[in-house]
């Protein structure tokens, strides 16, 4: 009796398989795989966060443009598979030469920079280090997000960053449009009130970790119906490792209290300040 050979499959085995047709201009395959290890958003994840291979990312448009970034819409999902379907907004910083706005360096004191080749790129201004600074922007801003949306800070998920590019959730109102800025929002004196509210409960949770955010200000802040959450954390700032730390937390104090001051709340910038120092240093106030 002739053995077949293990290397030469049987002639009556049939293989089956549907050809996937070619993407479409503004798609590409999902690039959840491909990003660096640790570059995925904190566990637990959402329910909604699509993983699989067999997704395809599709633009959906410009949501916003920034003086350092832009942010787009963009869909992952399965094609024919409604389970498998999400709207993310696609943050995309630009490189230096790019950009119309400059972050001081400021804000970076007491920051390490992730790989050692990096920052000697950035230094030596080399076309890489301009690429890598980008990137330097965008993963501070995951990491940021990361450890805020893990301490239950009202922030957007971070979904994955990969290279000046950060995926995160899209926050949306009850009618599933992107929630306004708070600067653009219009509501009712008891709605501001639990806004503040909000607001002062998500500074102390950045102070309790060490941090403020340094940028903020009712552009930074987004309201979906009665919820705020804190956008834009790229320059977020160590209040021990940063020698202007507190200059920063200042700033940010007297930013929000003079929206909501103007919006009827009744707001003291310094004994917010004082209040937030003492979550940040186990109780000493200034």
């Amino acid at each position: 009796m002739s053995q077949q050979h293990p290397s030469h499959p049987s002639s009556d085995l049939t293989f089956s398989f549907t050809p996937l047709g070619d993407l479409a201009d503004g798609q590409r395959w999902s690039t959840w795989s491909s990003v660096e290890r640790g570059l995925h958003g904190p566990e637990p994840r959402p329910a909604w966060v699509v993983t699989a291979d067999a997704a395809v990312d599709t633009e959906m448009g410009v949501l916003k443009t920034g003086k350092e970034a832009d942010v787009y819409l963009l869909e992952r999902a399965v094609p024919d598979d409604p389970l498998h379907h999400s709207v993310l907004a696609a943050k995309r910083y630009r490189t230096e030469e790019h950009r119309s706005f400059h972050r001081a360096s400021s804000y970076t004191e007491g920051r390490r920079t992730r790989r050692s080749r990096d920052a000697r790129a950035i230094a030596n201004k080399t076309s890489y280090g301009r690429e890598a600074a980008a990137g330097q922007w965008a993963y501070a801003e995951f990491d940021a997000l990361s450890r805020l949306w893990s301490a239950g800070v009202p922030v957007p998920y971070p979904v994955q960053v990969d290279g000046t590019e950060l995926l995160m959730e899209l926050i949306t109102s009850d009618d599933g449009r992107p929630a306004p800025r708070l600067v653009q929002a219009r509501a009712e004196p008891g709605v501001v009130h639990g806004w503040w509210d909000q607001l002062v409960d998500a500074m102390h949770a950045l102070a309790r970790a060490g941090i403020t955010h340094g940028d903020l200000s009712a552009y930074n802040l987004l309201v979906a119906d009665e919820r705020l959450v804190l956008i834009d954390l790229p320059q977020v700032v160590d209040l021990v490792g940063n020698p202007q730390g507190l200059d920063f937390l200042v700033r940010d104090c007297r930013n929000v209290c003079r929206w909501f001051g103007s919006h009827g709340v009744a707001v003291d910038e310094h004994m917010l300040f004082g209040d937030l120092v003492a979550s940040a240093f186990g109780g000493a106030r200034p």
